[in-house]
């Protein structure tokens, strides 16, 4: 198809996609055979079995659920639902252990040592397992896999077609960062980036922000722990170094977010946000009137999107983890947090020279402290490069990595071709993953145009594999 005809596929009015919600048996623990035995729970999974496919010969095109609940990953991945329309593809959202509904213990899945069953390997299987007997069910034994995933979703793509090949035809990678995730590039590589989007749309933008934690700095030095509780409408009066860190996260951590989903249409992915966020957060805060109460109205656009907080209890609404860049809140930023003290290395830092805020170190020896007391883990630097390549890729194929350039988490990933198989996609204007999103009027020509090479990539192999099967 050229590009014209695939602009106005989808451009047609398709019907919104219709999901089975099932539960698959799966395995406890794929590798020891004596601990659980061959105990299962329930794995959370949504699938659309009528709707696109063309059965017993379209392919399967399978989500590998990240940090999260599978549905808020199906309602914000359009493009698969959209892709498969036009395939003939089957669709499956499977989602992670330990996240969502797929809780191997329930309420205890976060206890010592039943979390210990939540590593990148673990659920890698569990997609395995569950793919190769969904086909088994529904006669699909010579229908191709195409895995697609997201961030983390979308490293765990690039890891299922390295490690399952036999089962795995190709994968999409959207926004992974898949080397600064194990440990590679500059540390102070992704709040640079951050800052990046803030200057780019207006240096004064940084600079503002810049000021403010400085001013923020000052009052916190003097102890004037009154105005900072007024001036930043805070719940209760900080009383120590230890609460103005705290503050200090809490707002670094909603220009990370807004950074990341800088859409050009208003979105409810994670939270409600308006279009072009991070435009909206510099016009604020350029016109305000005194930088720390801009600087207030700024994140509230995050963390007050409902206007219904009347102030804001830093300790409820921000969790500090093994994360730099955020956790999120509730059961599924535990089972996260836990993966960035094992296998997911992130000590990013923040120095206030090469971003605009304030210095926030996060060492190794600082996250071995923390996972050493928050779950009796030591972390392990280098394993995830060791286990699934790093940059070392030439001897995989069949991978798109797709990153958006005012994504701060573009750069740790995969930004050049390494092989005619091993392609990368750049999208200039595009924030996290926008590429999986649902086509929008307001969607920018280059990401329309890295779906149409996705869509292209993707049916070749799918003819590929299947010529090998027939």
């Amino acid at each position: 198809q050229t590009l014209g005809q695939w602009l106005l596929i989808i451009t047609l009015s398709h019907p919104e996609p219709q999901f089975i919600e099932k539960y698959f048996p799966q395995v406890l623990d794929h590798f020891n055979y004596n601990s659980l035995g061959n105990g299962t729970f329930a794995q959370h999974f949504f699938v659309s079995l009528d709707q696109y496919w063309r059965k017993n010969y379209g392919p399967i095109f399978f989500y590998t659920g990240n940090e999260g609940d599978i549905w808020d990953f199906a309602l914000n991945t359009g493009f698969l639902t959209e892709l498969a329309a036009v395939q003939g593809a089957l669709v499956i959202f499977a989602e992670h252990r330990f996240y969502g509904k797929s809780l191997p213990f329930g309420q205890e899945s976060f206890n010592i040592p039943q979390i210990g069953l939540l590593t990148v390997e673990q659920a890698l299987a569990d997609y395995a397992v569950m793919v190769t007997e969904l086909k088994k069910e529904l006669g699909a034994q010579k229908c191709p896999v195409i895995v697609f995933g997201g961030s983390y979703g979308g490293m765990l793509s690039v890891y299922m077609r390295i490690r399952y090949p036999n089962i795995v035809a190709g994968a999409l990678a959207a926004s992974a960062p898949i080397l600064s995730t194990a440990g590679m590039g500059d540390t102070r590589q992704f709040f640079w980036d951050v800052t990046a989007d803030y200057e780019n749309y207006n240096p004064a933008c940084k600079d503002t922000v810049r000021e403010a934690f400085q001013k923020l700095q000052t009052l916190a030095e003097q102890e004037d722990y009154t105005h900072i509780q007024s001036a930043f409408s805070l719940c209760k009066t900080p009383s120590s170094p230890k609460d103005i860190h705290q503050l200090n996260g809490f707002l670094r951590n909603a220009f990370t977010l807004l950074a990341m989903l800088d859409y050009p249409y208003s979105t409810t992915f994670i939270t409600a946000l308006p279009a072009f966020p991070v435009k909206v957060v510099c016009d604020t805060l350029l016109n305000g009137t005194d930088v720390l109460s801009a600087l207030r109205d700024a994140v509230g656009i995050v963390y007050n999107a409902t206007g219904e907080q009347t102030c804001y209890n830093l300790y409820s609404l921000y969790v500090e983890c093994a994360d730099p860049t955020g956790c999120g809140l509730g059961l599924n930023s535990l089972a996260w947090d836990y993966q960035a003290c094992t296998e997911i290395e992130m000590c990013f830092e923040s120095n206030n020279v090469t971003d605009m805020f304030p210095p926030m170190p996060f060492t190794q020896r600082m996250r071995e402290d923390y996972c050493a007391k928050r779950w009796a883990v030591v972390p392990r630097p280098g394993w995830l490069r060791t286990q699934y390549w790093g940059d070392a890729l030439l001897t995989a194929s069949n991978i798109i990595f797709s990153n958006g350039d005012l994504d701060p988490w573009a750069n740790g990933g995969i930004r050049k071709s390494l092989s005619p198989s091993l392609i990368a996609i750049n999208i200039p204007e595009g924030a996290h993953h926008l590429d999986l999103r649902a086509s929008n009027t307001a969607d920018p020509s280059s990401v329309v145009k890295a779906r149409q090479r996705e869509a292209e990539l993707i049916a070749q192999w799918v003819k590929t594999s299947r010529e090998k099967m027939f």
